[in-house]
């Protein structure tokens, strides 16, 4: 356990939302817009003349270049891993069966993730994902996109509770609120990590900490979370949660760390 005199050295990552650069992609639509109406004029003027095939292998070959150098970017050493580690996890029933109930849950400006906690669709999921907007979108893995109203906000927590406008039954966790996790556990966690949606991870209870914006001490978990794990679900081996993923930090012994509110903050709520 880390006592509360080395949380200073320690930094944290307290936003794992998958955000958008909103000013970069208006950029790049205007750029393609302009290119595509410079194409359009230039195929006007110009006669048509038949493509030469050496200029189309040209093409290929630059396209490919591009692609393999934005590549890792994308596909990261880890990033296999966690991939690889997901795949295997799935082929497991209950797994299968919890994946159902994680949803992407979307707003303007990017991705998080969410869970289903019972069979009306109200769903839990971080706060600073859902911060500023009374309603956003959720998709579930195998029934698709629902409008979900915001209803509750727990900021102290970081937590929001949302509810599905549809009547109908959906896939959803148990809660364990009365559960003590011991050191070391393994634990499962399932979101929608970098540009993936719907991946299966595991990791270990690597103990608490404090840190300075909080009251009460939160859980420190050694394991693969990347931004879009917001609102990621933790399961234990019984299969019910018993917190949710906000944030990472750079830990000065245990490294970096994934972190999560137990749920028995959001059930004392």
């Amino acid at each position: 356990m880390d006592s509360k005199d080395k949380k200073n050295h320690d930094i944290i990552d307290d936003d794992l939302y998958e955000e958008i650069d909103e000013e970069e992609l208006h950029e790049l639509v205007k750029e393609e817009q302009r290119k595509a109406i410079e194409r359009s004029k230039n195929k006007q003027e110009s006669p048509k003349r038949p493509f030469p095939k050496w200029m189309f292998w040209v093409i290929a070959v630059a396209m490919t270049f591009n692609i393999l150098a934005f590549f890792p970017q994308i596909i990261s050493i880890p990033a296999i891993d966690f991939l690889q580690t997901s795949s295997t996890l799935s082929q497991n029933e209950d797994i299968q069966a919890f994946k159902e109930a994680v949803v992407v849950v979307e707003t303007d400006d990017g991705k998080g993730t969410g869970f289903s906690i019972n069979q009306q669709g109200k769903i839990l999921t971080n706060e600073h994902v859902v911060d500023g907007y009374n309603s956003v979108v959720v998709s579930f893995p195998e029934l698709g996109l629902y409008e979900a109203e915001v209803m509750e906000s727990y900021p102290e927590i970081d937590m929001a509770v949302l509810q599905i406008k549809n009547e109908e039954e959906f896939p959803y966790l148990t809660i364990d609120d009365q559960y003590k996790v011991s050191q070391d556990e393994n634990i499962h966690f399932i979101g929608n990590p970098l540009f993936f949606n719907g991946i299966a991870n595991e990791g270990n209870i690597a103990g608490t900490i404090l840190l300075d914006s909080w009251d009460r001490e939160v859980m420190m978990i050694q394991a693969p979370v990347y931004r879009g794990n917001s609102g990621s679900p933790i399961i234990n081996q019984a299969g019910d949660v018993i917190g949710v993923i906000f944030a990472t930090l750079d830990h000065e012994s245990n490294g970096r760390v994934g972190l999560y509110v137990p749920i028995s903050y959001f059930t004392e709520l």
